[in-house]
This record gives C-alpha cells, structure tokens and sequence, in this order.
C-alpha cells in the first residue's frame, strides 16, 4: 500500500481523527465499552449477540465509505503484497490483540485517553514491534524494497 503524499490534506485527517475520538466517546459514556474493534468484532461471535449495539458500530463501519463517496470520491486502493502474505499478516494480528489483551483502537485511542498504564504499555509495545517488522522486513530481507 502507498500513500499520494501529494493529495494528502491534513484537514480530511484530522476531521477522521476527531470523528474517531466522538464515536469513541459516544460509546463509553452511552454504552460504558471502550470502542476497541477487536473486541467489538470478537463479541459478535462469543456469545454477545443480544447486544445491539455492536452490530450498529460495524455497520456504521462498513457503511462510511459508501457515505464519504457522497462528498467526494474515494482514494484508489493499492495493495502491494501477495494473498499469503495479508492471511499471514491478519492471523499475527489476531493472535496479537488476543494476547495484547486488545487492539491498538481499544489501547491507542481509547486506553491512553483515559491515562490507562496498560494501554500505554501495550501501546509502545505494538509501535515497537511494528517499527522492527518494518526495519526487518524492507531492510534486512529486502521484501518490498523499491
């Protein structure tokens, strides 16, 4: 995946970060969960089906992109990794956030708003381990090098 660094207009990202930070609050204060997706998505499936709301947050989800392309056209998408390789990558990240006791939605967003200890562990600790993947994988063994 690459970034148009010419189209990139801090004001859009910033207008995603704050509705970020609203969704997040609303769902603490209305529904007292912390919106961390891992944990959102894993209860659809473990037995939560009678709560409601968090079939209404994925859809919110799901449904943005369709909104956004009514204000304005959506950015093309380009992925520059093989089938194997976005399996591999996903199943890391499950086992991560399971282990991690969370996401980096939950921890980063949510977690280090509320001055959790944890999160502010768990939250360097993906950063890290994300900065050496990176440095390993482009640099050491070459994959993905221009």
């Amino acid at each position: 995946m690459s970034i148009d660094w010419a189209a990139f207009t801090p004001y859009t990202a910033l207008a995603g970060g704050a509705l970020i930070g609203l969704a997040s609050a609303i769902l603490i204060l209305g529904v007292g969960r912390v919106a961390g997706m891992s944990g959102i998505v894993g209860g659809l499936f473990s037995g939560y089906h009678t709560e409601q709301w968090r079939w209404y947050f994925v859809a919110g989800l799901l449904a943005s992109p369709w909104l956004y392309q009514l204000v304005k056209a959506l950015p093309p998408i380009e992925v520059n990794s093989n089938i194997p390789v976005l399996i591999v990558s996903g199943l890391l990240v499950g086992i991560g956030t399971r282990y991690g006791g969370g996401c980096t939605s939950g921890h980063g967003v949510c977690g280090l708003s509320q001055l959790s200890l944890r999160s502010l562990v768990a939250t360097a600790s993906f950063m890290a381990v994300g900065f050496a993947t990176v440095y390993v994988v482009k640099h050491l063994l070459g994959f993905g090098a221009n």
